[in-house]
């Protein structure tokens, strides 16, 4: 609210601006740390059950690095063994009845 009531002057106090310029360096860092956080996370986890390194979330960092990592899990052979497909046929009980 502070912001529209400086912005809506005419006539601007140059000190207001170097304040807040201050503040808003000082909280900048902290919100790309946590926008980076919830990009490389998920595909930290995603990489990791797909075979692959880990590491390579870190991708994301790099500009249109993002955009190679999903293409790089879009098209690689996934190094992992895919999950047995559910049967409809019922499962005879266990243990044998013999």
């Amino acid at each position: 609210m502070h912001l529209l009531t400086l912005l809506a002057q005419d006539q601007v106090d140059q000190t207001q601006i170097q304040h807040m310029v201050v503040a808003m360096m000082a909280i900048m860092p902290i919100f790309i740390l946590i926008i980076l956080a919830l990009v490389i996370l998920p595909f930290w986890f995603i990489c990791k059950k797909a075979g692959f390194s880990p590491w390579l979330s870190l991708l994301n960092i790099v500009p249109l690095g993002g955009i190679v990592l999903v293409y790089v899990l879009a098209f690689a052979q996934w190094k992992v063994v895919p999950a047995p497909q559910p049967s409809w046929q019922p499962q005879p009980p266990y243990p044998p009845q013999g």
